[in-house]
């Protein structure tokens, strides 16, 4: 297939992204399990099994240079790592867990900035049993077991059990990373459940690229949130995004 300059340059820098600008499949095609070979082959896994920060450099390698991966890569998670910093929460509920990258992520930044972990728990909410799995295996290898569960099944319906069980009260920190067209329903299902206390934060990733803009009206006008946009980039590729993140203020 012939492409653009600018499209061609693209691929030449970053070779994992010329399938996805080819046929427009970025997931679901046998690359998830692929990562997970990659990693339990890979020349530094002795290095890599309970450091956190080594295998998600390595799932970044095999996003830039085998298959794309719709996680959400090294520069957002330096802002994510530098929310969690900053609020320090101790109950985080991820919608959208996929391969378990932001759930690596934010069980090892909680670990670090805080003095003691056993109230952490961060809950992976993931429609895909197939993912689950290769999530589940790669925090084990990172050696986040203990904090992270994933959780398998809708997200509407994965939240409402963990307020029947007794399992979450309330969160610290909402991610929301699914499909974009499920952040204003589930948003409202966290309101209902009484999970979003005062000052608790939520994150939505790609509020711009691929877009949810009724999400976005929502939380900007909502009289109990303050909200913005954060620049934010799709990597491989350097993409322009944004993460939207709300403060719970009442």
């Amino acid at each position: 297939m012939e492409h653009d300059l600018e499209t061609a340059a693209l691929i030449k820098k970053y070779p994992s992204l010329a399938k996805a600008i080819e046929t427009g499949i970025e997931s679901h095609d046998g690359r998830e399990e692929a990562l997970l070979k990659f990693i339990l082959a890979h020349p530094d896994i002795s290095n890599i099994r309970n450091n956190p920060t080594k295998l998600l450099q390595a799932i970044d390698e095999f996003s830039c240079t085998h298959d794309f991966l719709i996680s959400i890569g090294a520069q957002k998670a330096r802002i994510l790592s530098d929310l969690i910093e900053k609020q320090k929460p101790a109950v985080v509920i991820e919608l959208g867990g996929y391969l378990g990258y932001s759930a690596i992520l934010f069980a090892d930044a909680m670990r670090r900035v805080s003095s003691d972990s056993s109230n952490l728990q961060v809950w992976s909410l993931e429609m895909s049993p197939d993912f689950a799995r290769i999530a589940e295996k790669l925090i084990a290898i990172a050696g986040l077991s203990e904090l992270v569960t994933v959780v398998v099944g809708s997200a509407e319906e994965s939240l409402r059990n963990l307020k029947k069980d007794g399992k979450v009260a309330g969160v610290d920190m909402l991610f929301l990373d699914h499909a974009e067209e499920l952040y204003l329903p589930d948003f409202k299902v966290c309101e209902e459940l009484g999970f979003l206390r005062k000052g608790a934060v939520i994150v939505a990733d790609n509020v711009v690229r691929p877009g949810a803009p009724e999400y976005r009206n929502l939380v900007r006008g909502h009289p109990r949130l303050a909200s913005e946009g954060i620049r934010g980039l799709i990597q491989p590729g350097d993409f322009e995004d944004e993460l939207e993140i709300s403060y719970v203020t009442k």
